[in-house]
Order: C-alpha cells, then structure tokens, then sequence
C-alpha cells in the first residue's frame, strides 16, 4: 500500500495564477490535500479504532476499479504487513487445534497475507463497523470444526474492541453462544458435522474413523430448533463426510459411503453431501415458516496434504501462499464443491418462489483458499486424539490468526449489501 507524505503536499504553497504567483488560498490547500489523499488511498498508523482508512473505499460497490467488476471470491493474494490484527495473548478463544502461535510454528510469515478480489478491495474487518451493524442480530455458525474455526476467528477480530467483551455461555455441549451486552449481539455457534441427524453405529468402522448412520433429509435438531431465533446463519460442513456412512431417507437404507458391506450400494460421499446440504438449505428456505433472516453457505474447505495421505506422513511445510493459476480446484475437492454449489442455486430459485422472505447468499471460499497451503497448522497445535482416530499433521483447520480471517472480511461485506 503506497504511503503518502504530507510535507511534500504542504511544503509548496505557491503556485502561477494566469501570469503572476498567487499563494493558495487554505481552504483550497484543504481541498487539495483532500483529493491527493483520497485518490492516494493513504493509511496511517494510529491507535486502536483509528487505525482505519481515513478515507476508505466505498465497501460495497460493485464497480470499484475503472469499471471492473467486483467479485470478492475470484482474485490473489497481496502482502499485508499491518497484519495480523490480533495474536493469542489478546484473544483468549482460540481453540488449541488453531493456536499455531502458542505451538510453535516457526515461519508466521503466513499471516502477512489479504485477499485481494478481481476489480475491487476487500477491506479487513473494521470491528466497530460491523458490531454496529449487527446491532440488535444474532448470527449463528453451523457446522464442523471449520465452523467453529470460523467462529472463532470472528471473535477474536472483534477483540479490537475492548469495550464489547462478549459473555460466554454453553447451552449445551453442542451449543456455544457468545453475547455482546453492549450492542445486544449474539453470536452461536453449533456443532452439527454432518449438518443432519447422525449416530455413531461402530467406533472404529472400516477406515478406522468410525461407522455413521447419517439421516440425510432430516436437518440436526442440534441447529434446527433454534433457526427461527436467528437473523443471520452460516451453514458449512464437509470435512466428516469423508468418513465411512449408512446413508438413509425417509427412515429407509439407501445406500453408504465407503461401508464394504455386502448388498449395500456405495452412493459415494458426493451423494451424502449433497442430500445433507438439500437439507440443511430446505430448513432454511423458509418453506416451514420457521426462519426469515439470511441463510448462508459457506462452500467447501480443500485439505492440502503433500507428500502422502493424512494419515501416511502427509504434510503442509509451504510458508508462502500460491499464485493464482499454480493451484486449481480439481479432484475429490471438486467432487464435494461442485454439488454444494447445484444444491445452493436449487435453494435460492426455492427460497424467491417461497415470496423472498429469505434471503440465500453464497460464500464461495474455496478458490481463496486452495491458495493458502501456507495456512494450516501441520503439527503446531494441540490435540487430543479421538478413539481409533489420530490426525498426525493437521493440513485441514486454519491457524489463528491468518487467511481464514478473510472469511469475516467477506461475511462482513455480504452482511452489509442485505
């Protein structure tokens, strides 16, 4: 980002009126400055909320560079060396899987990176701007441990703002809330893996990951019950359907994933993601009555092991990020985006026949984020192994702080175009 000196603007304050020098009037060095300052897209260095453009960018406009279009989920990513905007000594909820900081990753330079859109900026999160706008809402996450991993991040963003401690509360072991008194802002977050109801049948199953009965047309009641609660949601799932899976609809075998049992036919986890997603979209659609906020989903995480499978030595040692075009979506990753996106476009056409009283938006990460191989803790976190299953190098959750705190850059500009 260019920086601009002020000296150089106010140093020469004579300048040739027709045939004679003539001393600007102030007001005209104002405005002078002004317009040097705006087009320069000057930043400076000032404590806590003032460290903010002092003229920013219109947020939101869809033709922000001599006529380009704006799409925030197509770009590259910049060097950002104000980054990063917070650290796990001044944000306390971190979970352990995403604290890369306090396990010792060697190269941070991964978070000295934003996003930056095709024709348009993207503006890191200003705090205040959006606590301001949620003013009143409550917002919920949906979802596995990248949602959370994404609930997390946004917390620690807003920690900028010493004045708006949330409270936190554990309804339930599955159920999370975070409650900014001061703005009366509720923040959720649900664990609900597969988005739909699920029970574990078999602890080690036939990949060792365990055997999943998944009802793939009946939403979680975990999130469910509560939607008519909430004015905004983001639903995200994707990393367990890769688990191994009994697939049923209305109460009846279909079908599995990855099951190796005789006389069952193997629908693939495209099939079980797609169904749980229709799911998770149709009870937000509006159709019961129950929600009439804005529904959101976020698409598919790709996991980026190198060198072998998660659990054969794979890795993720990159410490920069790639360029666009070294690196595309393809493979098993496209295999579970590709229906998320169908199922979102199905959803939306849905949701408008239903009268509009939902609004579908899409947060399409998954092109941001096949560039950020950098971003992934390996092995600098915590963790506490499950039963029969021990991720060694994890290359699938985001450290924190780094690229995932693009995703509240971007919920904050779809939040503020509703």
């Amino acid at each position: 980002m260019g920086s601009l000196h002020i000296s150089s603007l106010t140093a020469r304050k004579h300048c040739c009126c027709s045939s004679r020098c003539c001393i600007v009037p102030a007001a005209v060095s104002l405005l002078l400055l002004v317009a040097a300052l705006a087009t320069s897209n000057a930043y400076f260095t000032l404590p806590d909320r003032h460290r903010l453009s002092l003229f920013p960018r219109p947020f939101f406009s869809s033709h922000t560079r001599r006529g380009e279009r704006c799409h925030i989920f197509r770009g590259d990513w910049v060097p950002d060396p104000d980054a990063p905007y917070y650290t796990n000594a001044t944000c306390k909820a971190i979970h352990e899987h995403y604290d890369c900081m306090r396990y010792g990753k060697p190269d941070l330079g991964f978070v000295r990176w934003r996003w930056q859109p095709d024709g348009c900026d993207l503006p890191r999160l200003d705090p205040w701007r959006f606590l301001d706008l949620m003013r009143g809402k409550s917002l919920a996450f949906v979802g596995d441990s990248l949602a959370r991993n994404h609930k997390d991040s946004l917390i620690c963003l807003l920690t900028r703002v010493q004045a708006a401690e949330p409270t936190p509360s554990w309804p339930s072991s599955k159920h999370t809330v975070y409650y900014y008194g001061q703005y009366n802002f509720t923040v959720s977050n649900f664990w609900a893996p597969y988005l739909v109801r699920h029970e574990q049948i078999d602890e080690d199953g036939p990949a060792h990951t365990g055997l999943w009965n998944l009802y793939l047309d009946e939403p979680d009641d975990v999130w469910a019950a509560h939607v008519a609660g909430f004015d905004y949601v983001v639903v995200s799932a994707s990393s367990w359907f890769y688990r191994p899976s009994m697939l049923y609809e209305a109460g009846r075998l279909v079908g599995c994933h990855y099951c190796l049992l005789p006389n069952v036919t193997d629908l693939t986890l495209r099939y079980a993601l797609r169904m749980a997603t229709r799911a998770a979209l149709r009870a937000l659609s509006g159709a019961d009555g129950r929600f009439r906020g804005t529904a959101m989903l976020r698409t598919v995480d790709p996991s980026q092991y190198e060198g072998g499978e998660w659990n054969k030595d794979g890795n993720c040692v990159r410490t920069r990020p790639y360029r666009r075009g070294e690196k595309r979506v393809q493979g098993i990753d496209m295999t579970v985006w590709a229906p998320q996106l169908e199922e979102f476009t199905a959803a939306k056409k849905a949701a408008a026949a239903e009268g509009g009283k939902v609004s579908m938006m899409l947060m399409d990460t998954t092109e941001a984020m096949i560039l950020r191989a950098d971003a992934h803790p390996s092995k600098f976190r915590g963790w506490t192994p499950e039963k029969h299953f021990t991720l060694n190098n994890d290359c699938v959750h985001w450290c924190l702080p780094g690229a995932i705190d693009t995703w509240n850059d971007m919920l904050l500009h779809m939040l503020s175009s509703t």
